[in-house]
C-alpha cells in the first residue's frame, strides 16, 4: 500500500498550510497593533497633555533645568515647534525646589512666540526610592504599578517649592500656571530622563514613573503603554544631543557625581546667573 504521508506533494501542502497560518497570525497581530495605535492616537489627540517622551539621557550641567541650559532650550524648542506656550517636565524629587520659569529663544514662532514657560514637577515616592537607580527598584512592585497604575496616595509632588499631597492638587497647579502663561491647547510633556549611575540604555531615567502616572490618569493604560514606547524612542528621533550624551555617558556621570559639573551661580554676572542666584537665597528647603 502506498504511503502518501511523506510524499513530496503532501509536504508541499503541509508547508503551504503552515505558511498560511503564519501569515494569518501576522495579519491578526498587525491589525491588533493598528487598532491599539489608532485608539491611542485618537484618545491623546483630543486631550490636555501632549506626550513627547524622554528629554535627555545624562546630566551635562548641575543644576540641569534652568534658563539657558541646553536641555531647557531644547524643551522650549519642542514646545515652540508645536505651537505651545508652555511645556511640562517631570522629575524624581531630589534637592531642587522645581521652580517653573520662562525660557527665552532667539527665534520667533509663526504665532509670535519667542519663549516658552517651563513647568517643573517632581514626584516623591512615599514607599521607597522609586527610580533613583536600578539597584533600588523593587521589580515586583514596579510590575504591579505597570499593570494597575500608581495607587492613590502613594506619591506626593513638589513644584515651585510647594509639596502637594495628592495628584489632583498638583495637576490643578500645573493647569493654573499654564493658563496664566497663555497656554492654548494641549501641553507638551517630557520626563527628564537623566541617569546618574546606571546605563541610560536600560534605565529610563528621572521622572519616568510620574510621566506614566499622568498618562494613565489622563488617558488610561493602553495609550500610556503606547506612548511610553514612543517616548523611549523620541530622543533618538528628535534630540541633537543623544549621540554625545550616550557616547560620553560614563564620563559625564563621573563628572556629575564628583561635583565637576556644578555651575557656580553664586558669582552672578548675567541675567540667567542672577535668576539662579535668587533661587539659591530663598529659604524654601529641599
Amino acid at each position: 500500500m502506498l504511503n502518501t504521508k511523506h510524499t513530496p506533494l503532501n509536504q508541499v501542502f503541509l508547508y503551504g498550510e503552515r505558511m498560511n497560518r503564519t501569515r494569518l497570525y501576522g495579519l491578526v497581530t498587525i491589525a491588533i497593533l493598528a487598532l491599539i495605535i489608532g485608539y491611542s492616537y485618537i484618545t491623546v489627540s483630543n486631550g490636555p497633555i501632549q506626550p513627547l517622551g524622554r528629554l535627555s539621557f545624562v546630566k551635562v550641567e548641575n543644576p540641569d533645568m534652568y534658563p539657558g541650559h541646553p536641555h531647557s532650550v531644547l524643551l522650549a524648542q519642542y514646545a515652540q515647534e508645536r505651537g505651545s506656550q508652555c511645556a511640562l517636565v517631570v522629575h524624581f524629587a531630589g534637592s531642587s525646589n522645581y521652580r517653573s520659569y520662562e525660557q527665552d529663544l532667539n527665534t520667533t514662532s509663526s504665532t509670535g512666540q519667542n519663549g516658552t514657560y517651563i513647568i517643573e514637577v517632581a514626584y516623591i515616592d512615599t514607599q521607597g526610592g522609586g527610580s533613583k537607580s536600578l539597584s533600588q527598584i523593587n521589580f515586583f512592585d514596579s510590575l504591579k504599578v505597570a499593570l494597575f497604575g500608581v495607587p492613590d496616595g502613594r506619591y506626593k509632588y513638589m513644584s515651585d517649592g510647594v509639596v502637594y499631597n495628592n495628584y489632583t492638587s498638583m495637576m490643578n497647579h500645573v493647569e493654573t500656571l499654564a493658563q496664566e502663561h497663555g497656554q492654548k491647547g494641549s501641553i507638551p510633556m517630557v520626563w527628564h530622563g537623566t541617569v546618574r549611575t546606571d546605563s541610560p540604555f536600560i534605565d529610563p531615567g528621572c521622572g519616568f514613573p510620574l510621566y506614566f502616572q499622568i498618562m494613565t490618569n489622563t488617558y488610561g493604560l493602553i495609550p500610556a503603554y503606547t506612548y511610553m514606547i514612543y517616548g523611549l524612542i523620541f530622543p533618538y528621533l528628535h534630540s541633537p544631543y543623544w549621540q554625545f550624551e550616550l557616547s560620553h555617558s560614563s564620563e559625564l556621570q563621573t563628572l556629575y557625581n564628583t561635583g565637576q559639573l556644578d555651575y557656580n551661580y553664586v558669582n552672578a554676572t548675567s541675567n540667567v546667573d542672577r535668576y539662579y542666584q535668587d533661587l539659591s537665597k530663598q529659604n524654601t528647603g529641599d
